[in-house]
């Protein structure tokens, strides 16, 4: 029997060759409601280009691996040549259930926090990380333990994202929405799959009014032959691209719906509301029985349009951060 009255044995180092299997499967124990796979493992930590194994903080106790905390910086930029030189960030930790409440999970993220510190970051972000986050932030109902510690090492809530969901069984494109479509083509907006020369105009707006990391996902899911026709894009009259929604950008999961944005100045006309609808019959059409995202702001302009298209929140996370000085 565990005796929780004394710390914890275990000592804490960088990521070793034949960690791996056993990170995963100690994963699965500590947070079995988002287990991971081995090849989402290597896809979202091992092959990150921004991965160094010393961020990697794995606590051992004997040849049993008990928990992980995982921190990162930037190695190669985002975009641009910004490395964000005061920035890093914790994706995730987790400590076995067998390890709990001796001060494991203090020391870890302790350690990964003291790791970032020395590599001259000041500010750290719980899990936001792009392009390879876990989950957007924390999850304070299923991990109550973990957010009480986040708060008691610093880290505060600069807002919540949300998670949502739509069932897809026996969808149809709405009479409302097929009308405002026509309406809309009347009037010189044109709906389309996007041609490979479309995807120049698709990754420059989302790179330059969006998100760097859509515009990287788009470029990556065109690059890996992923057929367009996941994707809907609209221009006005004059041509310009005005927005677009997608389903499949992310380890091609096909049921995953987004990115999707309209500009800010075309807000308001039904353009986001027909983009979203005409991607979800698409994804129907495939056989879809659900569309769901990660990430949302629940009163955003997006939020109320997933909400009035049938969408509820299934998940709730924090996006934290612990500022310090040098």
């Amino acid at each position: 029997m565990t005796d929780r009255t004394t710390p914890s044995r275990a000592g804490i180092r960088g990521f070793r060759a034949g960690d791996g299997p056993r990170l995963v499967e100690a994963w699965r124990r500590s947070a079995p409601a988002d287990p991971i796979t081995p090849d989402r493992f290597r896809s979202l930590v091992l092959l990150d280009a921004n991965f160094d194994p010393e961020g990697l903080r794995v606590a051992v106790d004997g040849d049993r691996v008990v928990g992980a905390a995982y921190a990162v910086r930037r190695l190669t930029p985002m975009t641009g040549t910004d490395l964000e030189p005061e920035q890093g960030w914790i994706p995730f930790f987790f400590t076995d259930p067998a390890a709990r409440g001796r001060g494991l999970g203090r020391r870890l993220l302790t350690d990964a926090l003291d790791w970032l510190h020395g590599h001259g970051r000041t500010r750290v972000d719980f899990a936001s990380y792009t392009p390879h986050y876990v989950l957007p932030g924390l999850d304070a109902e299923a991990y109550p333990e973990a957010a009480g510690l986040l708060e008691s090492l610093g880290f505060r809530t600069l807002y919540e994202a949300a998670a949502m969901d739509r069932g897809l069984v026996g969808y149809r494109l709405p009479e409302d929405v097929a009308l405002l479509r026509d309406e809309l083509t009347e009037r010189g907006y044109r709906f389309a799959t996007p041609s490979d020369d479309d995807l120049v105009d698709l990754v420059a707006l989302a790179g330059s009014r969006f998100s760097a990391d859509w515009a990287r996902a788009i470029r990556e899911y065109a690059a890996a032959g992923t057929p367009l026709d996941r994707i809907v894009v609209v221009r006005d009259p004059s041509e310009r691209l005005a927005g677009w929604a997608m389903h499949g950008a992310y380890a091609s999961v096909d049921e995953r719906f987004g990115p999707f944005g309209v500009l800010e100045e075309m807000r308001g006309t039904g353009l986001g509301k027909v983009l979203l609808h005409l991607v979800l019959e698409r994804m129907r059409a495939r056989g879809a029985h659900s569309a769901w995202f990660l990430w949302t702001g629940e009163r955003s302009p997006a939020g109320h349009l997933y909400r009035k298209t049938g969408f509820t929140t299934t998940r709730v996370f924090r996006v934290m951060r612990r500022e310090s000085v040098r």
